[in-house]
């Protein structure tokens, strides 16, 4: 923001008015001029080239290695979980380090598909859909498992838990009886 601020008073506009627009005080302003780096800033940089120049030596360094060695070595006192946000920021990873999830391949699905995707009923008790959502309640959470009818549209049957089991969704269609 205060990089802005700059540049409009370089084009004559009001510093003043630029930091009251922008929601700050000129005093914050002239504190980042005599100061345009904080000294967070740079400890965050000089751990991160110490990290880099740790990582050249051997590119499996974890985070928690590279927090040992940096106290080892210089003498400072760091957090892992510090280094272990700014490795994060840096995209400084670990060669055998993997994020899971990424490359999930979907299985082959649980049931046949007998349906074939025409969702259309012209009897009743022909078609039926359910779904199973989570609520969060005061005493924790609830499940609840409905069927509905394609044909008539209507609710037959329900059931509610406090876990999502499949015993939930096998016990909907009967729990109410049908339509």
């Amino acid at each position: 923001m205060f990089p802005l601020v700059l540049h409009l008073a370089a084009g004559r506009i009001s510093i003043a008015v630029t930091c009251r627009v922008l929601g700050s005080s000129k005093q914050a302003f002239s504190e980042w001029r005599a100061s345009p780096v904080l000294q967070r800033d740079w400890d965050n940089a000089h751990l991160m080239n110490a990290a880099i120049d740790l990582r050249r030596g051997d590119p499996a360094f974890e985070y928690r290695f590279i927090s040992e060695e940096i106290e080892a070595e210089a003498g400072l006192r760091v957090l892992e979980g510090h280094t272990w946000q700014l490795s994060s920021e840096q995209r400084l990873w670990s060669l055998h380090w993997k994020k899971r999830g990424l490359n999930r391949k979907a299985g082959p699905p649980v049931h046949d598909d007998l349906v074939l995707c025409d969702f259309t009923a012209t009897e009743l008790n022909w078609l039926w859909l359910t779904d199973i959502s989570e609520h969060w309640t005061d005493e924790g959470k609830l499940c609840l498992c409905a069927v509905r009818g394609v044909c008539s549209y209507r609710i037959v049957g329900y059931t509610i838990d406090s876990r999502m089991t499949a015993e939930l969704a096998v016990a909907a269609p009967s729990e109410r009886g049908r339509p």
